[in-house]
């Protein structure tokens, strides 16, 4: 059941913006202003059939009168873009948390250049917006197969900014990681970088950015996806409930957090992939083998926190703060 954190939304248009892609404009029902959001924010959406999924908000920050967000149809799909697409109509409510940000922008940055890839346009399009309505300086460059898959395109040819937004259509990645290469070659030391997308393309971004020195405080990321890993090699470890003291065995074709809900332990979960963050709990014991992309690497050395959703154990026995 959505939680009382909650609210329900109107949607007042559903539009398809691009190949698989559907954006919805998400309103009060009784015309109220929305909760304000900083660029870089996403909502949790309830959507049919009991899941949760983050969508990042993709109209400028100013706007108080709505939430637009942008949903490409996945495929394989674990069900949420699916429904999104096929179920959710214009008219139907939908059950919205208040917006979060955990890829916030650093307005203060002497430059900033911002890199999608395919539907992480959403919210690199949501800071293009925000930054060139205080003046920043700035770039955005849009990667995506063709102009056929790449959403909003019209938008940003009309928008303020248009003059230093640029599209990149390839479906070579050898072609896309040489304009990335010459992309993230000359750069100031005060520049920021932001990227969005799909786990291989920002791989690529990281990875370029840091072989052309690009400190690592001044690149910031946000993953939608990741790609599907299956492991012949798991192995079972044990869980400890800190509070109560009760061991569980993780066998090893189970998730933690799979296993903890056998037994009638439930973490608040949400992309089950090590991608938002939601599930992320307090390790007091052992050594985790981490396998998301939501914690930094620093956070990954403390070894103090991780993701049940996917991660695992190094140790053979893991104490959790629950």
């Amino acid at each position: 059941m959505p939680s009382r954190t909650t609210v329900a939304l109107k949607v007042s248009r559903k539009t398809a913006e691009a190949e698989n892609i559907q954006s919805f404009e998400l309103v009060d029902p009784a015309g109220k202003a929305l909760l304000p959001f900083t660029a870089g924010s996403h909502i949790d959406i309830h959507v049919p059939g009991g899941k949760v999924r983050q969508y990042s908000l993709c109209n400028p920050p100013r706007e108080r009168h709505r939430y637009l967000i942008a949903v490409m149809r996945a495929e394989p799909t674990r069900g949420g873009s699916r429904a999104m697409h096929e179920q959710v109509k214009e008219g139907d409510l939908i059950e919205v948390s208040a917006p979060k940000n955990l890829f916030p922008l650093v307005e203060s940055a002497k430059h900033s250049l911002l890199i999608a890839g395919g539907i992480g346009i959403t919210p690199i399009l949501c800071m293009a917006e925000h930054l060139a309505d205080i003046g920043a300086d700035f770039k955005m460059h849009y990667f995506a197969r063709s102009p056929a898959r790449a959403a909003f395109v019209d938008r940003i040819k009309r928008s303020k900014f248009a003059d230093r937004g640029f599209f990149h259509f390839t479906e070579d990645q050898k072609q896309q990681r040489l304009d990335l290469a010459a992309l993230l070659d000359t750069h100031d030391v005060e520049a920021h970088l932001y990227v969005c997308g799909g786990e291989a393309f920002m791989n690529a971004v990281i990875d370029i950015a840091l072989q052309k020195g690009w400190h690592k405080s001044r690149i910031h990321r946000e993953y939608f996806s990741v790609e599907r890993r299956e492991s012949d090699s798991n192995v079972e470890f044990d869980v400890t409930i800190a509070s109560t003291g009760k061991t569980i065995c993780i066998p090893a074709d189970r998730t933690v957090m799979a296993a903890l809900a056998d037994c009638g332990i439930h973490i608040t979960t949400s992309c089950e992939q090590g991608v938002c963050g939601t599930c992320v709990t307090r390790v007091l014991e052992g050594e985790p083998q981490h396998r998301d992309v939501f914690l930094s690497d620093d956070e990954r050395n403390r070894n103090d926190r991780f993701t049940p959703c996917c991660s695992r154990a190094n140790s053979r026995r893991l104490v959790l703060d629950l």
